[in-house]
């Protein structure tokens, strides 16, 4: 008869430091989370509030004109500089009205394809329209606008189809306005707002698209059984569900417009924008500080618009 096997009392071995690492991530599921969003935290932190944090701090600065130099004591005179000289104010007022005009314009225009791309198109034409709007995003951002400023040249193909259809007088004379002309249609307000409004476009119509899909058709059906008209179901059911993506997307065309410096550098009048005078500050003039206040003001009035659509209600449905 064969002996019953001794019974073995040597613990198990336990695992590598693998194992037991993974053990503990295990039963602390937030020390896991905390691991993965440490790198992406990590980078928010540094890189991109080091960074607005080091750009105000510039701004706290003052450039001697004599010597050329920065001064680093902390002082509100770049700030003081800024508001109080009329030329600055008015570059500060020419770019919010221009992000404005280009914001509103986005809104109507794109509102109307974004509506017909999420209710009435299907198949292959929702499909052509979805390649129609993000085209021009897969070319490059300088090809679009010096296309567009051969477009609005004095000769270009603009002012012909203008002319062909005798509206050569009509052209001329907004150009002569001072509030949106310029020498030419391509060194104008008019031609810069076209091309802000084409190259943003999409930026507006893709959130509002998005926008209109999440909408239940049990909605809209409900309020056409219930009696109402389709222009009643569109502003009491559709537009404000909708409004969430407007306010998306303006804050993209507003934002982009604000801090932009190539188009009104390469299709523009000789009136300065914001972004070219953070540009020219930073760089031919090497007045830091300065560029630096100029570039805190797109900041205050994105955050100022985002309170004041906060307020609104309008992130409650985002």
């Amino acid at each position: 008869m064969n002996a019953a096997p001794a019974f073995d009392s040597t613990p198990p071995r336990r695992g590598g430091i693998g194992r037991r690492l993974s053990n503990l991530l295990y039963r602390r599921s937030g020390l896991l989370l905390l691991l993965l969003l440490l790198p992406p935290l990590a980078w928010f932190g540094i890189v991109y509030l080091g960074s607005l944090f080091a750009l105000l701090l510039q701004s706290f600065y003052t450039f001697n004109d004599f010597t050329g130099q920065i001064e680093r004591v902390l002082t509100l005179d770049t700030y003081v500089a800024l508001f109080s000289a009329p030329a600055h104010i008015d570059i500060v007022l020419r770019t919010l009205a221009m992000a404005v005009a280009v914001t509103l314009a986005c809104a109507l225009i794109g509102f109307p394809i974004a509506y017909f791309m999420a209710f009435h198109a299907r198949g292959r034409m929702k499909a052509a329209m979805y390649l129609a709007v993000m085209l021009p995003l897969w070319s490059s951002y300088l090809v679009r606008v010096y296309a567009w400023r051969l477009l609005l040249a004095k000769e270009g193909i603009v002012a012909w189809v203008c002319a062909q259809l005798g509206l050569g007088g009509v052209l001329e004379a907004v150009l002569a306005t001072p509030l949106v002309g310029g020498p030419t249609l391509s060194s104008s307000y008019l031609g810069m707002f076209l091309v802000f409004t084409y190259v943003w476009l999409p930026f507006m119509i893709l959130p509002v698209q998005a926008a209109l899909e999440r909408v239940p058709g049990s909605l809209l059906q409900a309020s056409a059984d219930l009696g109402a008209r389709p222009r009643q179901t569109f502003a009491h059911v559709v537009l404000p569900l909708a409004f969430p993506g407007v306010v998306a997307g303006s804050i993209f065309t507003f934002s982009l417009t604000l801090g932009d410096y190539i188009i009104p550098g390469v299709v523009g009048t000789p009136g300065f924008f914001i972004g070219q005078m953070v540009y020219v500050q930073q760089g031919t003039a090497g007045n830091v500080p300065l560029a630096a206040a100029f570039s805190v003001v797109p900041v205050l009035l994105i955050a100022a618009y985002l309170a004041l659509a906060r307020r609104l209600g309008a992130f409650d449905a985002l």
